[in-house]
């Protein structure tokens, strides 16, 4: 693909040429992305990255989502998710409860991860959480538990009274397999200050992320955008990402989360758009060198907009979800969830190959799976 060759800032040829040499990209290279509008370009060279990486593979998980208590001691400006405990709508399941959930999805799609997450209960002790990790493990010895955010982490640990690694410690022996990675929002602290002044600072974040890969535990790694954050936030965001990564290569995927405002204290903003929402995950390719893959949500992008990013250095698409409520409460208009038939054919018609993987991102070779219930009309 060409490359503009103008005097001005929207010419990324000397970008375009540290992509084909395989040379990191820097800060100023990362705010010239943002703010060019040569998305094709962008797109093209994220492409270069992600081929170089996954080749023409696109990877996906059955799994299901279990988010276990909406009572959360913090009031983010940016959820619409949390309640205090005296609202008529608030709630925490049982293990019992969630025990069902996880043998329905199993039994009916043949699901090989449980995402479980939840806000900041404030008089649930950590029994709760390990009982709830150790039941799961033993009923289901076979099922990947990627759970609780560093944020939940490190509030399990304030309120046990330990630290974050004796926590981490004593959740994997009860079974945890990985953690996904909410909770980043952006670094930020001004920007942290006036949307969640009571949530962990950017660097208690990856401080738990470095002690969770230190304990031979994988993650995950978010940034959310759309809201009032400015193209600087959002570099030196990824370039946190990228420095820890080069420290204990603990993060298995990026994933950008574009921020949906309905319900919330910032329902002013209109969202995220189109154009925004590729770039993000583009520039991400593009800047976390180090990362193997880059993951569109498609509960929060649309299934149409995910399908678009496969071509814009995306090579994962998530899973089948089953039930999220987080996003669906701040106004996502998308399903809840997906079948496998209707994720390997969105994959299929970009021109990419499906890749049914673990929460690892161990190919699993079994096409046959259809994905009775649950289904999506898309």
């Amino acid at each position: 693909m060409p490359v503009r060759n103008t005097s001005s800032r929207e010419d990324l040829s000397d970008i375009y040429e540290k992509v084909m040499d395989k040379q990191r990209l820097g800060y100023e290279d990362g705010m010239r992305l943002f703010e060019s509008h040569e998305i094709h370009t962008i797109g093209y060279l994220a492409n270069i990255v992600r081929e170089r990486i996954n080749k023409n593979n696109v990877y996906y998980v059955i799994n299901r989502h279990i988010n276990y208590t909406n009572i959360c001691k913090n009031r983010c400006k940016f959820c619409a998710f949390s309640r205090t405990q005296e609202k008529s709508d608030a709630f925490l399941m049982s293990i019992d409860e969630m025990r069902d959930k996880a043998a329905r999805i199993i039994e009916e799609e043949g699901a090989t991860e449980l995402h479980i997450v939840g806000g900041l209960h404030p008089e649930v002790g950590l029994d709760y959480y390990f009982t709830m990790i150790q039941t799961l493990h033993d009923c289901f010895p076979s099922l990947h538990l990627k759970a609780f955010t560093a944020v939940e982490i490190a509030h399990f640990a304030e309120i046990s009274g330990t630290t974050i690694r004796e926590t981490l410690k004593l959740l994997k022996k009860a079974g945890l397999g990985s953690l996904p990675g909410g909770g980043a929002e952006i670094f930020s602290t001004r920007i942290r200050n006036e949307l969640c002044p009571e949530k962990i600072s950017g660097q208690v974040w990856l401080n738990t992320m470095r002690e969770a890969h230190n304990l031979g535990l994988r993650s995950n790694a978010t940034l959310l955008y759309g809201h009032i954050e400015n193209n600087e936030d959002r570099v030196n965001h990824l370039l946190k990402l990228r420095e820890l990564q080069d420290e204990t290569h603990g993060f298995l995927a990026f994933i950008p989360l574009a921020f949906h405002p309905k319900n919330t204290e910032l329902k002013r903003l209109s969202g995220t758009q189109g154009i925004l929402d590729i770039k993000m995950l583009a520039i991400g390719r593009l800047m976390l060198d180090n990362f193997d893959h880059v993951k569109a949500y498609w509960i929060m992008l649309g299934i149409k907009l995910s399908q678009i990013s496969l071509n814009f250095g995306v090579d994962d698409i998530d899973g089948t979800v089953v039930e999220e409520k987080i996003t669906h409460s701040a106004g996502a208009e998308t399903p809840e969830s997906l079948t496998v038939k209707q994720i390997r054919s969105l994959i299929e018609e970009t021109g990419h190959e499906p890749v049914e993987r673990d929460t690892l991102y161990n190919r699993i070779n079994n096409h046959s799976r259809s994905g009775r219930g649950f289904a999506a009309s898309i």
